[in-house]
Formats: structure tokens, C-alpha cells, sequence
């Protein structure tokens, strides 16, 4: 009789952005490490259907699934940390399950009962966590609940885990609380009580946490763990340190697994597996802290000022740079300085130059400087998304001598229109999961750099835009020398630009930094990060 499906929530409590995510992923990297398959997903309290719609500046990054599925970045740690592949099934928000009641009163499926938050709501959130076991044959699911505790919003998730935990038996069940331990520098000491007022709320709700993980800045003395394994009702040993890691986030699955976090989840939940061996995982870490080399890369976008705008690109130039013993410096670059310095102000001493995905047109001239700045100084440059069409359309401008060529994003009534709205987006006015999104096909064009980056003939890569390379450009375009190097296998649209005579051009229509993982980085930013370290030795 094969064993059943064992549940792992992750809670929060304090305060927010406390590393929720990022404690799931490493649990997960840990677990898969003993030997078990693991899925993740994330309930998050907003009322948003998804984060399709959020601005960067508010949500961070929205990471795409292969199924199309606009989600929250947590979900992007989770497929780097482990070998899981997600579906829309794995991120609920409080907007689906309030759209799923309410299309399920208007349709009379309640038979005329009285619809409640527990228990129409509730139900809806226990039938996600039962789909996705049907979805996968996964030892364990980790599911993270976004919010902090105590929060109004997040309290309907909480209670549909209490009852959920009933419903499949407490065995099979393992609740974490990640949770502050703040250090009062005036006093000089570190302050239990916002932790055990957090699991207090918990406790209201029915919720007895079984592991506590605290995050911390400082070590967590003994004293410390005493006192909230006796307040907060768990063992001394069920205290777990999650301290600031120093160099990168892949340090954190090594610094869980020095409480032995991910053994403490296995007694709990009775699974039988082996110790696990990190050893390929330090050995990525150490490649991170402790490079040969090392190159500047100029990031230059518009969400510069927030970290996890870009979060997954600078994940990747971090995994592409490990591969390559190359540590990656990242300059960020806001475009509308490009604008008013000029390029060569602020990027003659960068090894090369990435222009990521956006929408909008503040900063696209600087963009477009940058891009050409790479183009005619020979410096290394990729474009994300957005960033392949900015260099398409500096290309018009600057070699075709197409003037004025803009994308019509930018300018409905530019004279070229080179970067052009797909067709089956005219007339579409809903802004939310309308865009081409998820994995599709592509054809690699035999003879091109990204021939011989990919090593195949077909690719499949995740996009999310609207607007798109027009064909009626494509000859003349390409006779001045931009290569179109990839087109997707169904339309024929252009996936991929390169400029044959530079040591690397190429801008991607697609977005590859959501398929890169530590120890198996993406091609094209390893060709990238090591075109960059062949041009700065080259400039020695």
C-alpha cells in the first residue's frame, strides 16, 4: 500500500517579507535531497485573481508558468530550488476563490443555502489542496500562506488548513511558523515575545505549530530556544535558527539544514528517507562566494529602484556566473538617466549591457541609446521581452535609416511601426491573463549564435507580452544584417533577433530566466556571461 500524500503549511507571523518563500523552497530542496518528490504552491490573501495586473513597484516580478499562469515570485524560488514544474493549480488567491463562490451562487449550484466564508470559502480552498493532490504523485506538497497572521485577510486560509488538517489526520500533517526573533541594539538583546504572541494567534485559530523557524540577524543563543519551545508549546528541538545569509540565498536550504529542519519535518510526518547529500549544492554555493573571475553587467530598465522587479534575470546571471566561476556585478541602471547623461557616461566600464521585459514607454529612449551603445562599441548585450524590441527598433532606425521607427505601443502613429500589436490581441479590452503567455514552440535557425547556443533545432520558452516584431519589416531588416534566429513553430512569429558580426547581440521575444535553475543554468545566459568575461579579458 503506497504511503499517502504528506502536507506541509508554511505560516508567517510578525511581520512580512520575512522569507516565507524562501524557507519553503530550501525545505523543499532538502526533502528532495532525501530522496522524495515535492510540490509547492502559494495561497496569497489579496483579492486580485492574479498578479497579472499588479505594478512591479507594488507585487515585484510576475513569474509565468508553462501553462501561462501569471504568479506570484515565490513560485519562481520554488522551481529553482527544486525539480518541480508548476501549473496555475499550484497559486490561489482570495480573488479566485471569492470569483469561484460567487460564479457558483449566480449559477444556483448552492441549491438556495445561505452563502458563508466558512463553509463555501473555505471549501473551495480544501478542494485546491485536494486537486493538487490528484495533479501529482508527489510525496509532499509544501503549501506557503502569504500574509502574516493575525491579518484578516489571510484568516480564511488558516482556518480551511485547521480543518484541513482534521480531514486527513494530524499525522500526515506538519504546520511551520516562520517568525521574527528581532535584536533591540539599545537594550542589546534579542526579543522573543513578538514570536510567541504570533503563535499565540495561531493557537486562537486551532493551529499548534510543530516546527518554529526563526529569522534572525544574530545567533540564536540557547536561552532563546528554551523560552519559546516552553511558551510556544513545542521541543527545544523543534526551534529553528533561519539566520541572514551572508552572500546569497542559495545559502539558505545549508543554513536550515544546520538545525536539521528538514529531519525534524520527516519525524513529523513518519517518512523513512536517507541523509541528504549537498555536496553539488555547496559546491554552487562556493562558485557563487568564492570566483575566479568577475564581470560587471549593466541591467538597465525601469523598475531599477525595486529588487524584485527583475528578481528571476538576476537569479539567473547568478546561476550562469557559478557556471562560468565568474561572480556577476549587476549595475543598475535606470534608462531615464540614460536619457538625460547620455550612454557612454554611465556605461564605457561595463562588460556588457541587458535590457529586460516592461511595458510602457517611460525611459524606452534610453533603452534604445543603451542598445545602441552596445551595438556600435561591440559589447555584449541581450534583450528580454521589451529589450529585443527596443533593439529591433534601434536597428531601424539607426542602420535601416527607418526614421522615426517605433513600436506602436509607444506611438499608435510612428510612420514604421516595426514592433507592431499581435493580430489576436486586436480588440481585446479585459487587461488580466489576455496576453500570448506560457510555453510555446520555437524554431532555432540553422547557422545563427543561437543555433549554437541551443544546440536544437526546436525550443520551447515561456513568454508574456502583446506586442511583436512586424513581419512586413522582416526582409529589409534583415537584409541590413539583424538575423531573425528564431520563429515560433506555429505562427512563424519572430522569437529571436541576432547581429551576425557582433561578438553578442541577441535580443529573445521569450522570457529564458524563468527556465534557470543553480546547477543547470540557462544557455543563453551562460553564452552571455561568458561572452562578457571573453570581452573584458580581452580588454586586459
Amino acid at each position: 500500500m503506497s504511503q499517502p500524500t504528506k502536507y506541509i503549511f508554511v505560516t508567517g507571523g510578525v511581520v512580512s517579507s520575512l522569507g516565507k518563500g524562501l524557507a519553503a523552497a530550501s525545505l523543499g530542496t532538502l526533502l528532495e535531497h532525501r530522496g522524495l518528490s515535492v510540490t509547492l504552491q502559494k495561497f496569497d490573501p489579496y483579492l486580485n485573481v492574479d498578479p497579472g495586473t499588479m505594478s512591479p513597484f507594488q507585487h515585484g516580478e510576475v513569474y509565468v508558468l508553462d501553462d501561462g499562469a501569471e504568479t506570484d515570485l515565490d513560485l519562481g524560488h520554488y522551481e529553482r530550488f527544486t525539480n518541480c514544474t508548476l501549473t496555475r493549480f499550484n497559486n490561489l488567491t482570495s480573488g479566485q476563490i471569492f470569483e469561484n463562490v460567487i460564479r457558483k451562487e449566480r449559477a444556483g449550484d448552492y441549491l438556495g443555502k445561505t452563502v458563508q466564508f466558512i463553509p463555501h470559502c473555505t471549501d473551495v480552498i480544501k478542494e485546491r489542496l485536494r486537486d493538487v493532490t490528484l495533479r501529482t504523485d508527489a510525496d509532499v506538497i509544501i503549501t506557503e500562506i502569504g500574509g502574516t497572521t493575525g491579518d484578516i485577510e489571510g484568516h480564511l486560509f488558516l482556518e480551511a488548513m485547521r480543518q484541513f488538517a482534521l480531514e486527513v489526520g494530524h499525522e500526515n500533517v506538519c504546520f511551520i511558523h516562520v517568525t521574527l526573533l528581532p535584536y533591540i541594539s539599545a537594550a542589546g538583546e534579542m526579543k522573543t515575545k513578538p514570536t510567541q504572541q504570533s503563535v499565540a494567534k495561531l493557537r486562537e485559530i486551532g493551529i499548534m505549530p510543530d516546527i518554529i523557524v526563526c529569522r534572525t540577524e544574530h545567533d540564536m543563543e540557547e536561552d532563546h530556544r528554551q523560552k519559546i519551545a516552553m511558551f510556544c508549546n513545542v521541543q527545544p528541538k523543534n526551534v529553528v535558527a533561519f539566520n541572514d545569509v551572508n552572500h546569497t540565498i542559495y545559502e539558505c536550504p545549508l543554513d536550515l539544514r544546520r538545525d536539521k529542519l528538514d529531519r525534524l519535518v520527516c519525524e513529523k510526518l513518519g517518512l523513512e528517507t536517507d541523509t541528504p547529500d549537498l555536496t553539488e549544492w555547496r559546491q554552487f554555493v562556493n562558485n557563487i562566494i568564492n570566483p575566479a573571475n568577475e564581470v560587471s553587467v549593466a541591467v538597465v530598465g525601469k523598475y531599477i529602484e525595486l529588487q524584485d522587479a527583475y528578481k528571476s534575470i538576476y537569479e539567473s546571471l547568478t546561476h550562469a556566473g557559478a557556471a562560468n566561476d565568474t561572480r556577476v556585478k549587476i549595475l543598475r541602471v535606470d534608462a531615464e538617466k540614460i536619457e538625460d547623461c547620455g550612454a557612454d557616461e554611465i556605461l564605457k566600464h561595463v562588460d556588457a549591457i541587458l535590457i529586460p521585459g516592461g511595458f510602457g514607454d517611460r525611459g524606452t529612449e534610453g533603452k534604445i541609446r543603451a542598445a545602441r551603445y552596445a551595438r556600435e562599441n561591440k559589447i555584449p548585450y541581450f534583450g528580454i521581452c521589451l529589450g529585443m524590441q527596443i533593439a529591433t527598433i534601434e536597428f531601424a532606425r539607426n542602420v535601416c535609416k527607418l526614421e522615426g521607427a517605433n513600436s506602436t505601443e509607444f506611438n499608435k502613429n510612428t510612420a514604421h511601426p516595426v514592433i507592431s500589436l499581435q493580430e489576436e490581441q486586436e480588440g481585446i479590452e479585459d487587461m488580466g491573463a489576455t496576453m500570448r503567455l506560457g510555453a510555446n514552440e520555437a524554431k532555432v535557425t540553422p547557422g545563427t549564435k543561437m543555433a549554437e547556443i541551443y544546440k536544437s533545432e526546436s525550443i520551447t520558452e515561456r513568454h508574456r507580452h502583446r506586442y511583436e516584431f512586424n513581419p512586413a519589416y522582416r526582409e529589409q531588416i534583415e537584409g541590413a544584417g539583424l538575423k531573425i534566429s528564431a520563429t515560433s513553430a506555429e505562427e512563424g512569429l519572430v522569437e529571436a533577433v541576432e547581429i551576425t558580426d557582433h561578438p553578442f547581440f541577441i535580443g529573445a521575444q521569450y522570457h529564458p530566466e524563468f527556465l534557470s535553475k543553480p546547477n543547470k543554468p540557462h544557455p543563453i545566459f551562460f553564452a552571455f556571461v561568458q561572452a562578457a568575461l571573453t570581452r573584458k579579458n580581452d580588454c586586459k
